[in-house]
């Protein structure tokens, strides 16, 4: 794989951002809330209940570093084999899950945040696992009654990064309705894009990605808001690498199956200090000014790629680690699975730095510079 890739960035630091934007407000993180599907499963049940046999693929579940995931598995057909869903059950089974763990994380975020559905001004739903229309903004609305007027916008199929391009929208939207509250809500049934035939190249998928979701709540103009701002974005696509991550029609299975190359975690890693560079340019900032980092949690190979190649400790990388051990690959929503472990851990400090992190299809990087 080559080098060619194509790089943006948006939102300057705080002290440029009247200068690039004409916006004067300041987005800020006011509350945090997750949610995930009823069951959960380790590695060594899958292996059982999945009938697991070959030892090739038992190894790549049981050296994953993920000790449990919530999944939501096929019914079971005769003699107890688990059956797999044609395509429609499997959008129906997306449908159902990412509504139900979205409205609850929303509910749990709001409470976080001090506010309730009545304060909601915007919501943006992102997914990877299944595709609606109308889309989930649309059905969570209905659905926890939500006023109609409330904005709304759907990212759908932008994979594991979408959650901090979803953030990058709405940030420019709360900086354009100061004082008014918008939510990122990251909804990922994971379970609605599982295949079940055997290969490898399923086999690294089911092993790897669990069910969850993650709404944050953002909000400009008040500065007693405790969370941290908003100061920059940067995005930086391989195009080389566009098909190494994806999730395509197998005409075989006559359904969507995702596809994971085995050299994206070098591919990432190799490019990640080029975007967080770019990230921290005209900030007078270098990486060992940031003392908080929140990576995706996109798989062990990801991670220690990412750490090496960013020169981060082994603490540095605590959450994203932990949330991988406790929930697998929560897709999109992983980072913030991160962030809500490091709010509660209340060691950030008034003046610290952080930095965010999410990989996925393009093979793309978003990174987002915040300060408490």
């Amino acid at each position: 794989m080559g080098l060619d890739v194509s790089m943006t960035t948006s939102i300057a630091p705080a002290a440029d951002l009247s200068v690039l934007t004409g916006l004067t407000e300041i987005t800020r993180f006011a509350g945090v809330g997750t949610a995930v599907s009823d069951t959960s499963y380790s590695q060594s049940e899958l292996l059982e209940i999945l009938d697991i046999k070959d030892p090739k693929i038992r190894s790549v579940f049981l050296n994953s570093a993920i000790d449990r995931r919530f999944l939501t598995l096929p019914p079971e057909g005769p003699g107890g084999v688990r059956v797999p869903e044609p395509q429609g059950d499997l959008l129906d089974k997306h449908k159902k899950i990412a509504v139900d763990m979205g409205c609850r994380a929303i509910e749990a975020c709001l409470k976080s945040a001090g506010s309730s559905l009545e304060d909601l001004r915007h919501l943006c739903c992102v997914t990877s696992t299944g595709f609606l229309t109308p889309g989930l903004s649309a059905l969570i609305i209905r659905e926890l009654g939500i006023d109609p007027h409330c904005s709304r916008s759907d990212i759908v199929g932008m994979g594991c990064n979408a959650g901090l391009n979803a953030l990058n929208v709405v940030a420019g939207w709360s900086a354009a309705h100061p004082g008014e509250l918008g939510v990122v809500l990251c909804t990922e049934a994971c379970s609605a894009a599982y295949a079940l035939d055997g290969t490898m190249r399923t086999a690294v998928v089911n092993s790897l990605f669990g069910e969850g979701a993650a709404a944050l709540a953002v909000t400009s103009g008040d500065g007693r808001v405790p969370g941290p701002r908003v100061l920059k974005f940067a995005s930086y696509i391989i195009t080389d690498a566009i098909d190494a991550m994806r999730y395509d029609w197998d005409r075989q299975q006559d359904r969507f199956s995702f596809f994971l190359d085995p050299q994206i975690p070098y591919v990432v890693g190799a490019h990640a200090e080029i975007v967080v560079d770019r990230l921290l340019s005209g900030t007078g900032l270098r990486r060992s000014d940031i003392s908080q980092w929140l990576v995706h949690s996109g798989g062990k190979k990801v991670i220690d790629a990412v750490v090496v190649n960013l020169g981060l400790s082994r603490h540095d990388a605590r959450h994203t680690t932990g949330v991988l051990r406790d929930y697998g690959n929560l897709s999109s929503g992983s980072f913030l699975f991160s962030y809500e472990r490091l709010a509660e851990e209340d060691v950030a400090r008034p003046g610290d730095y952080g930095v965010l992190m999410t990989m996925g299809p393009g093979s793309s990087i978003e990174t987002a510079l915040i300060q408490w």
